[in-house]
């Protein structure tokens, strides 16, 4: 009872626990103009898990800023069983947090978060460092950071300490392993980037970090230089199976002549 009475004064005293609510309802207006199916605060802070999923964080997050580490894996753990979505308590993650429909989504302990980010189910912010040794891993940066204005399609992979600049994109299924630059959509396996027509653009909010209308896609483009590179060889063979049946001609042309007039020899010297 002693430890609980010291928590409860302690989280009394403290100013820090006022941010936590500020930022909870920062959250809650951020899925509220995100998501056209949300149609009011309550309705997302009873039923939607990618929301329990943030009060879980912010909860854990605040004890593990205090010393509470234990505890805050605890409840951090609790959340995880609950909605689906594991979030490490000591991840950083700015205000205005979105994790749509959300269940597999998992984020490491050093990932770092902006403000305004969105996240999509089954996303993975993850480490690449092998799991030998772990004790000198342990304080070093491991995961990667998301800058603010960051969405996140479903089923992406962002590992290792990397950086995805600031209103970029991470296209559904992509695996990203190098820095992603501001206002840019990264897509595929390995990621490749595309480059926005329009960067008045960069900074809207897409659903599924869908690509922006008149940004080529990069695997379309592949099959397009492909297809008509195929079209090119196609008219090259054609032209030099003309070229070699005119050949074929002018060769059997020559040899009746030359048979020919090797006759007409053999005649003359038989006179």
């Amino acid at each position: 009872m002693g430890r609980e009475r010291w928590f409860v004064r302690k989280l009394g005293e403290d100013k820090d626990y006022a941010m936590v609510f500020k930022r909870l309802k920062a959250d809650l207006d951020a899925f509220l103009e995100r998501d056209p199916a949300a149609r009011s605060r309550l309705e997302v802070a009873v039923l939607y898990q990618g929301y329990h999923a943030v009060v879980y964080y912010r909860l854990s997050h605040w004890l593990w800023q205090h010393g509470l580490k234990f505890i805050g894996r605890m409840v951090s753990q609790f959340g995880r069983l609950l909605t689906g979505i594991e979030i490490h308590p000591g991840a950083l993650i700015g205000n205005g947090f979105v994790i749509d429909h959300g269940t597999g989504v998992v984020i490491g302990e050093t990932a770092e978060i902006g403000d305004r980010v969105t996240l999509y189910h089954d996303v993975t912010l993850g480490g690449v460092a092998p799991s030998v040794d772990s004790a000198a891993q342990v304080g070093t940066k491991r995961h990667p950071t998301l800058e603010s204005g960051v969405i996140v399609g479903s089923g992406a992979q962002i590992l290792g300490p990397i950086t995805v600049g600031e209103d970029a994109r991470v296209g559904a299924n992509a695996v990203v392993t190098q820095d992603v630059p501001a206002g840019v959509t990264a897509v595929g396996i390995p990621a490749r980037i595309i480059m926005p027509r329009d960067r008045s653009k960069c900074g809207e909010f897409r659903a599924y970090a869908t690509t922006p209308e008149g940004v080529p896609d990069p695997v379309q483009m592949v099959l397009d230089q492909m297809r008509a590179q195929m079209g090119e060889m196609q008219s090259r063979i054609t032209e030099l199976e003309t070229e070699r049946d005119a050949l074929k001609k002018s060769r059997k042309k020559n040899k009746r002549d030359n048979d020919d007039d090797a006759g007409t020899g053999k005649k003359s010297s038989v006179a």
